[in-house]
């Protein structure tokens, strides 16, 4: 079995669309259609991720449609439902200093300018603006919703030290 860090999901199968064995995929890619570029995408299958060929596709409202290689029935199709979509990492483009993947984020511990430990970044949230880390706190039942704003909110990624440093206090809920 692979080692999970390498997979990043991409998205996950939603529904079926029509009875060719076509499916809805909510993609998390931006824009929505660029999941349709990656070759091979990669199913979780009983705990497997495994390689599967995307054979045609298109933006369907807010959903992508697409046809992919051996699902061929409405039936088969019903079986992926709820199915994860991933690429491997080395699929990814590699980025410039200042870019960063949301999935390379998750996971970092977040310090304050005075090494004050805010917590871990749990997800991402995308507001039109700017970026927002949300950081799961080492207080219970706390958040911080921190703008990813890089020279003013965000100081440093340190992503070999799995580390961010904000300009951002405590009492900033």
């Amino acid at each position: 079995m692979a080692d999970a860090s390498e997979y990043i999901p991409v998205g996950k199968i939603s529904g079926v669309f029509g009875v060719k064995g076509w499916v809805k995929v909510f993609s998390f890619t931006e824009p929505r259609e660029n999941i349709l570029e990656y070759k091979p995408l990669y199913v979780l299958r009983h705990g497997d991720w495994l390689p599967i060929d995307v054979n045609g596709g298109q933006l369907q409202g807010k959903a992508v449609v697409m046809s992919l290689e051996n699902v061929t029935d409405r039936e088969q199709a019903m079986a992926l439902i709820g199915s994860e979509l991933a690429i491997k990492r080395s699929q990814l483009v590699e980025t410039e200093d200042d870019e960063f993947y949301w999935a390379d984020l998750i996971g970092l511990s977040v310090v304050n300018t005075e090494d004050q430990l805010l917590g871990q970044v749990d997800h991402l949230l995308e507001t039109g603006a700017n970026d927002v880390l949300v950081v799961d706190a080492i207080e219970p039942d706390t958040q911080y919703l921190i703008p990813f704003v890089l020279e003013k909110t965000v100081l440093d990624v340190d992503l070999e030290n799995k580390q961010i440093r904000v300009d951002w206090q405590t009492d900033y809920l």
